[in-house]
Order: structure tokens, then sequence, then C-alpha cells
């Protein structure tokens, strides 16, 4: 299962939600909703606002939980 990391990142950059929905250009209740439920079906559009609006990649908003091994061999 995908999980969303918006919450921590946002934390760890010090950026409150509205800030961070304003800048990301998404409406507060769409970013309340990703805070609350971060298991959530999300756009890729939504991902890559938010994304950009934090200054990180994309990819370091999502996470694999549980956590996956990262090969396939074993």
């Amino acid at each position: 299962m995908i999980r969303l990391k918006v919450k921590e990142v946002a934390a760890e950059r010090g950026m409150s939600m509205r800030k961070l929905a304003k800048n990301a250009g998404i409406a507060y209740n769409t970013l309340r909703t990703i805070y609350r439920d971060p298991y959530r079906p999300l756009s890729t559009v939504t991902l890559d606002k938010l994304a950009g609006a934090l200054g990180v990649d994309a990819s370091l908003l999502i996470e694999s939980d549980p956590p996956l091994p990262r090969t396939l061999d074993g």
C-alpha cells in the first residue's frame, strides 16, 4: 500500500497547511483530507503540485507501507 508523506515533509520544511495549499494551487480541504488520510488515492498532477510547492522530488512524498524489499531477487 502506498502512503503519502506530505504532512511529514511539510513539517520538516516548516510549511503550514494553508501556505502549502496556496503555493500548490490546491484547495485547503483537499490538503486537509490528505493530511488526515495519507492512504487516499491522489492524482499525479496533485502530487506534482505538492512536490513543487515543497521544493522536493515527488518520490519523496510517497512510501510503501509496509516497506517492500528493494530488489526482486529475494
